[in-house]
């Protein structure tokens, strides 16, 4: 990856890997971006990598993509912003949300292994926003 050049351009995703991963730690499973048409793998497990080997992974991120209608739909019917979704599932969470700065969206999910506290994601959310503010929204685009 490209050395982090700062707020006016360069590349965020270092910082963006680097706050998910202080996050999670060891438990850290995944990350991955996307847009409207495309997605990129920044981070993968090798035993995630082994067990979705066989998996159609662009119609799982697909499925992510509903998150652009969901989140506007919860700005038209709610009096607060929308800020991120967690999903449980068997053994792991998975955390998504929308890097933007109002015209742009950039969707970002990862996962972590299920522990027992469970997690501060309102936390990594705030920080992943600081990340946002640092850098140009470009600069996490998925290639």
């Amino acid at each position: 990856m490209c050395a982090d050049t700062g707020a006016q351009g360069g590349d965020g995703k270092d910082a963006l890997l680097r706050t998910l991963t202080a996050f999670g730690s060891d438990a850290l499973r995944d990350v991955w971006l996307f847009d409207q048409s495309d997605h990129e793998s920044m981070y993968l497990r090798d035993d995630v990598e082994r067990k979705i080997a066989d998996l159609n992974v662009a119609k799982y991120v697909d499925n992510e993509r509903y998150g652009y209608v969901t989140r506007d739909t919860y700005a038209d019917l709610h009096y607060t912003s929308y800020e991120y979704t967690v999903r449980g599932f068997d053994g792991y969470e998975q955390f998504r949300t929308f890097l933007s700065n109002d015209a742009q969206r950039i969707g970002v999910f990862a996962s972590f292994d299920r522990r027992e506290g469970g997690y501060d994601f309102g936390t990594l959310y705030d920080d992943l926003m600081d990340v946002v503010a640092d850098h140009h929204i470009d600069s996490f685009r998925p290639e």
